[in-house]
């Protein structure tokens, strides 16, 4: 058996929000049964900035539409394709994202639901570690932000 090639991999999502009531909502996508929870995103196409896949993904996955507000930041991790022999460095850019319209049922075949969740149950609810750390980071951003502009 021949080594392993190695093969790199830009995907791009977004931590969709909606402030009700005071608080924050954050929209998780399920898949595998609602085994795994996880931040909408995806591949980078030919001609898109990771900003245009983050906004299409988003959509696709969640039913969602929104606007970006800013970079929340990346992560990058390791993952073997069978298929095809290879190691994958795959690098994902998220962003902060306010919810403009759509609704979670119109979600694609992709992911198997899509649900709006409290930040507290978000972060208890997510699977990946990564995608926990940038759920936390957004948490912030967005106290922070709130925060600032209350005091203007």
């Amino acid at each position: 058996m021949k080594p392993a090639s190695l093969i790199r991999q830009t995907s791009s999502g977004g931590v969709i929000f909606r402030k009700r009531d005071g608080n924050f909502d954050i929209a998780l996508v399920s898949l595998k049964k609602g085994k795994i929870w996880c931040l909408p995103k995806g591949i980078v196409d030919k001609g898109e900035t990771p900003e245009m896949t983050a906004i299409r993904e988003v959509k696709e996955e969640t039913g969602l539409f929104g606007r970006i507000i800013e970079k929340v930041g990346n992560i990058t991790y390791w993952y073997y394709i069978k298929r095809e022999n290879s190691k994958c460095r795959k690098t994902v850019h998220f962003y902060l994202m306010e919810y403009l319209s759509g609704n979670t049922s119109q979600h694609d075949s992709e992911v198997e639901d899509a649900s709006w969740f409290s930040f507290d149950v978000a972060l208890k609810k997510i699977t990946y570690k990564g995608d926990r750390t940038i759920l936390e980071k957004a948490k912030a951003k967005l106290e922070r932000k709130y925060r600032n502009n209350e005091k203007d």
